[in-house]
């Protein structure tokens, strides 16, 4: 094996913790569940912990059936074997819209979790029964950084940006009728919120909302220390 882990169809990069900090992380979308298995078996020989976003159940019992540790969440089609120590940050907090959105914020909150963050999820909070967000306001205002999950108009990242003083990362998701576009009504309406604080990942991206929280987590602990991070 080489430095970088080599297969015929992939090349793995096991030293990219040294570089910043976190390890590669497995896309197993496209893949056939034989390449993700392969990728996956030699990042544990190299002692790297894995997480697999987009993965299918068959992949998910070939692993578990090899590593009894691997923890698989169908909902959210996350597959963790390890995870990274924890940073002894505050609070991440994930806010879905409502039920359709959950596997995208449960995989913003897997991957949040995975890199080292204590998260929360706050599920069912959309702007259509906004009575149920102001009930869990306060929870929402203890974390250092909000991943706000929505679909349709993608209303919920903008009223959550006007009533928190940390910043908010805005997940669109492909739920919603037809000119919702796949969810580009939603992306858009985020680019496009007038409220100040936030940040917009790709459409149905929970995995890059939830490290992108937990890089903002850690450095609001590693500077400021409050909200607290315990």
């Amino acid at each position: 094996m080489s430095e970088t882990g080599n297969l015929d169809f992939a090349v793995i990069d096991t030293r990219r913790a040294e570089r910043t900090g976190y390890p590669e992380v497995v896309y197993c979308g496209g893949k056939t569940p034989e390449q993700s298995e392969a990728i996956i078996i030699r990042m544990r020989e190299s002692n790297i912990p894995v997480l697999g976003t987009r993965a299918q159940p068959e992949l998910a019992a070939r692993i578990q059936n090899r590593f009894p540790e691997a923890v698989y969440d169908e909902t959210a089609r996350t597959l963790t074997v390890g995870s990274v120590s924890p940073g002894g940050a505050g609070l991440v907090a994930v806010v879905a819209a409502g039920t359709s959105d959950l596997p995208i914020a449960r995989e913003a909150f897997n991957s949040a979790e995975f890199f080292g963050s204590r998260a929360e999820l706050i599920t069912d909070v959309g702007v259509a029964g906004i009575h149920r967000l102001f009930d869990r306001l306060a929870d929402i205002k203890k974390a250092n950084v909000v991943i706000a999950v929505a679909g349709m108009e993608g209303a919920l990242p903008g009223v959550i940006a006007g009533l928190v003083s940390v910043p908010v990362i805005a997940v669109p998701t492909s739920v919603g009728y037809g000119a919702a576009f796949s969810g580009l009504a939603a992306l858009l309406g985020m680019l496009t919120s007038c409220a100040p604080g936030i940040s917009v990942v790709n459409i149905d991206n929970g995995f890059g909302a939830g490290y992108q929280a937990n890089l903002i987590n850690q450095l609001a602990c590693g500077k400021t220390g409050d909200p607290p991070c315990t």
